[in-house]
């Protein structure tokens, strides 16, 4: 008679905790431990078939010719946006849908003609850099096309968005309406909106009434977005970094159900003024808060990330509205960061720092030194996030005060050529340079960011390792890392960013059964071919799902 809480699996294993499986050399697939025994969810054992003997009360699963990984996990994501932006009721325009700016005028266009009238039209996803020929809609422009019906275009950053009068009205936003901290509403001389809304706490304002909409919606939104993420992309663990108070109660819920696919990891967003909504200690392995988010800067896509120089003068940046020598610029001041960090950084939270440009890394670092000092402070784990421009020295600053760091590497397969041609020139040679954080000591991860790109993390590990966009451009000015730092970035480096390492990250004796089944052997793969790599099935707490299921 068998023990349902009691299997046993055999296959091919990966373990990319340990420096001795083949990982940062030529891997020899005989090294590969070939069975795995789990009691209650939990790894018991792992090796070879003798080491770990089946048995007999346990089922037996075979996962043949596939390669095992520990779960793949996404430390930066946008779950909750990615199932209220890319669901029923808004436009999918990203330039991975629609690579022309006529194919974005169409679909808008197409949307706001259907009968009945919609009650809003919401498009996600724009983006001039990779859409050619989209230049910036004014007020005008979007009221003369939509009239009565709001309309609200989100950039594919989320730093920015673009409305007419009637979305405006409908969200409660007018020319008396204060600019949220952190973030603004365009304006004219006299004061009158111009139709763009510039950085998160704006975009939220005026897409407010579309996520609302989506709020009842949530559950089934949510669980197929993280199902989807799980049987397509090996995704077992997902944080997310817009969470609010009303998400971890539904998460909570979820959990207690049995229902949540994927595991979550909260980071509720910060203002001036508040505290945390739940307590430091909360949720269990299948859902908790775990810190708290802040933006320092914005977007390189929409020009205003703080850099110490000028945005290159192209037909890019002069599309874009730059103006020549044009520099972003922060969205706090280091001052401000402090005081925002002081409400929470006392009760130990962790924080996660969006920063891109070397300006605002380093005011962000400052803040970080100056809160680690005043709250006396050792394992905090803070973050920076994204680190676009962040330098060698940058890197090894914020190892030097255990300031984690997590690369939005990404960027090069899609915007590789952008960056430097367009963009920042031989600077943008080193963008996203993982090489340099590892090197650096950093256990650094890699991430997608929600509805920017696809949620990718195979490719996230080769394009590290290849450093070349979709055109074959080589970004030399960064550095490469290796395959064994690369698997790291997205199991046991994340799970330890996500302060969960004594649960989740690693094949190991006393860990959760979480796993994604692959058909490249990851350990030896070709870049390009570990990018394209297939997941035939995944595991949480060892109970499996086929990618087919």
């Amino acid at each position: 008679m068998t023990d349902a809480s009691l299997l046993y699996y055999t296959g091919r294993f990966v373990r990319t905790d340990l420096d001795c499986d083949g990982v940062s050399g030529t891997p020899d697939p005989a090294s590969a431990p070939e069975a795995m025994l789990i009691e209650h969810g939990t790894i018991v054992a792992i090796g070879s078939r003798d080491e770990v003997p089946a048995p007999a009360a346990a089922t037996h699963i075979d996962l043949g010719e596939g390669w095992v990984l520990p779960g793949l996990i996404e430390p930066h994501g946008h779950p909750s946006e990615s199932a209220s932006l890319m669901g029923n009721g808004v436009i999918d325009i990203r330039p991975v849908t629609l690579a022309r700016a006529d194919q974005v005028w169409d679909a808008i266009k197409i949307a706001l003609a259907a009968s009945p009238r919609p009650p809003r039209v919401v498009a996600n996803g724009w983006d001039p850099l990779l859409q050619p020929g989209l230049t910036p809609p004014t007020l005008a422009n979007l009221d003369a096309l939509a009239g009565e019906v709001p309309l609200v275009i989100v950039h594919n950053s989320l730093h920015s968005a673009y409305f007419n009068t009637a979305a405006a009205r409908e969200a409660g936003i007018d020319r008396n309406t204060p600019d949220p901290v952190g973030a603004s509403f365009g304006r004219d001389s006299s004061g009158a909106l111009t139709g763009l809304a510039l950085e998160a706490a704006a975009v939220a304002q005026i897409v407010g009434p579309t996520l609302a909409a989506a709020e009842a919606d949530m559950p089934r939104r949510l669980t197929t977005h993280l199902l989807e993420l799980r049987r397509t992309r090996g995704i077992t663990t997902i944080a997310d970094l817009t969470w609010n108070h009303q998400l971890g109660q539904l998460a909570t819920a979820l959990a207690a159900a049995g229902s949540l696919p994927v595991r979550l990891r909260g980071y509720e967003t910060s203002s001036p003024g508040a505290t945390a909504s739940v307590p430091l200690e909360n949720g269990d392995a299948w859902y908790r808060q775990v810190g708290i988010k802040i933006w320092s800067d914005g977007s390189p896509w929409v020009g205003n990330i703080a850099t110490s120089f000028p945005y290159l003068d192209t037909a890019a940046t002069r599309a874009l509205g730059f103006e020549h020598g044009h520099i972003g610029h922060a969205n706090y001041t280091t001052e401000q960061l402090i005081e925002i960090g002081s409400q929470y950084a006392g009760e130990g939270w962790q924080f996660a720092c969006h920063a891109h440009g070397d300006v605002a890394i380093d005011s962000t670092l400052d803040a970080y030194e100056a809160l680690i000092t005043k709250f006396g402070l050792h394992d905090h784990r803070f973050r920076i996030e994204h680190c676009g421009l962040m330098t060698p020295a940058q890197f090894e600053r914020a190892a030097r005060l255990g300031v984690a760091v997590s690369l939005f590497v990404d960027h090069i397969t899609y915007w590789g050529d952008v960056i430097v041609d367009d963009l920042f020139g031989e600077r943008g040679l080193a963008y996203a340079d993982a090489g340099a954080a590892f090197a650096a000591g950093h256990r650094a991860t890699f991430h997608n960011d929600g509805t920017v790109t696809p949620c990718e993390p195979l490719r996230n590990m080769a394009v590290a390792e290849t450093r070349t966009s979709r055109t074959g451009r080589h970004l030399g000015g960064g550095s490469a890392v290796t395959r064994r730092d690369s698997l790291r970035a997205h199991t046991s480096n994340a799970a330890w960013q996500l302060r969960s390492e004594h649960e989740i990250g690693s094949l190991a004796p006393g860990l959760r059964a979480d796993f994604a089944v692959i058909d490249v052997d990851p350990r030896s793969a070709a870049p390009e071919a570990l990018a394209e790599a297939r997941v035939l099935a995944t595991a949480v707490d060892g109970q499996l799902d086929t990618a087919s299921a």
